[in-house]
């Protein structure tokens, strides 16, 4: 069984996402394995989510939780975890800090009783269930979850983002839709390029809702799918951080080659989200954060930006081939594209 759930910016309480969370936690009776860039909760959501795993952890489930504790980057993209280490060392169950160096733990992902998968786009912060656009998949498999249990050992024994993601991607039917999961370092290359091939075999339709797009393969298939102007193109970005990379790309020569092709990708049919910049000192956290490409009826969905760093972070990605799942999911990005204004590519003065 697969289930897509569909965030958007206020259309649902910190509330009522945390008592989902814990729905799904709560159905365990051997094991959770928990992958979180960023767990962050406070007052009701903490309680909610937080007591979920307690009680599994009371009642003789084994849980483990490893999270990102570090950044590198030059600007905010993706923004900075800001784990609340109290709150998860609290909990009372295993738990390992992945030094984010040099590149992200930056999974959403739970695994549970080896038999099941939450995944997608979402933190667990209160702004991540509120304040902000996310894509959740869940699914019921035992080989799905048994490559996300492969990749979650990984980093659990080495604690190493570059040591990880090793699980060779394969088609498992998960009911009658075909499924491949896909992890990074270890795939990074070769999921941008995965994508990049499916942009250009696209004969309906493409839809793309990513934070930032920088990854070269998919940029080069996008600024060729929009200047042949021959299929349904549209998507949607976060403005501000987009605006953060089209500036570092401004002052770095070595990727400055990039800024012709995102200008031509995103030509048409684009619009980005003006969220709050990130600050060091806390703040709304509204960002633009889905992360789908559709292209046909082949959805790819999970943690992963369409962005360079994201082939070297630890990742993970979903690729359905379903008609009505691409369905749901291009109606849903064109849904919240509608509601912001066109991209701007403009070089900052």
């Amino acid at each position: 069984m697969i289930d897509v759930r569909t965030l958007k910016d206020g259309g649902q309480s910190a509330e009522e996402t945390a008592s989902v969370v814990a729905e799904f936690l709560g159905a365990a009776t051997r094991s959770l394995d928990l992958a979180h860039y960023d767990f962050n909760l406070l007052g009701k959501p903490a309680d909610i989510v937080g007591g979920a795993i307690r009680e599994a952890h009371g009642r003789g489930v084994a849980v483990r939780i490893i999270y990102d504790v570090g950044h590198r980057n030059p600007i905010p993209v993706p923004p900075p975890p800001e784990p609340d280490a109290k709150l998860i060392g609290a909990l009372g169950v295993p738990h390992k800090p992945i030094a984010g160096v040099p590149d992200l733990m930056h999974h959403k992902y739970v695994v549970r009783d080896r038999e099941a998968v939450w995944t997608g786009s979402m933190n667990w912060t209160d702004d991540s269930f509120h304040r902000q656009e996310n894509v959740i998949v869940t699914l019921e498999s035992p080989e799905v979850a048994a490559a996300f249990a492969e990749d979650f050992d990984q980093l659990w024994e080495t604690g190493d983002v570059e040591k990880s993601g090793f699980v060779e991607p394969r088609t498992i039917g998960v009911g009658d839709t075909p499924v491949r999961v896909w992890f990074t370092p270890g795939h990074g290359e070769d999921l941008s390029a995965r994508v990049a091939r499916a942009i250009c075999r696209a004969k309906k339709r493409i839809r793309i809702a990513s934070p930032v797009i920088t990854t070269g393969p998919v940029l080069g298939a996008l600024a060729q799918v929009s200047s042949e102007r021959r299929i349904d193109l549209a998507g949607l970005v976060d403005q501000t951080q987009m605006h953060g990379v089209v500036f570092e790309w401004t002052r770095n020569g070595n990727v400055f080659w990039k800024l012709p092709l995102l200008q031509t990708a995103l030509k048409h049919d684009f619009t980005g989200k003006r969220s709050q910049e990130w600050r060091p000192d806390g703040g709304l956290h509204d960002f633009m954060h889905a992360k789908v490409t559709v292209c046909d009826d082949t959805v790819f969905c999970g943690s992963f930006n369409l962005s360079r760093s994201g082939e070297s972070n630890a990742e993970n990605v979903v690729e359905l081939e379903s008609p009505e799942l691409s369905g749901r999911l291009a109606d849903y990005i064109d849904e919240i594209r509608a509601l912001y204004p066109a991209v701007d590519l403009t070089v900052p003065g």
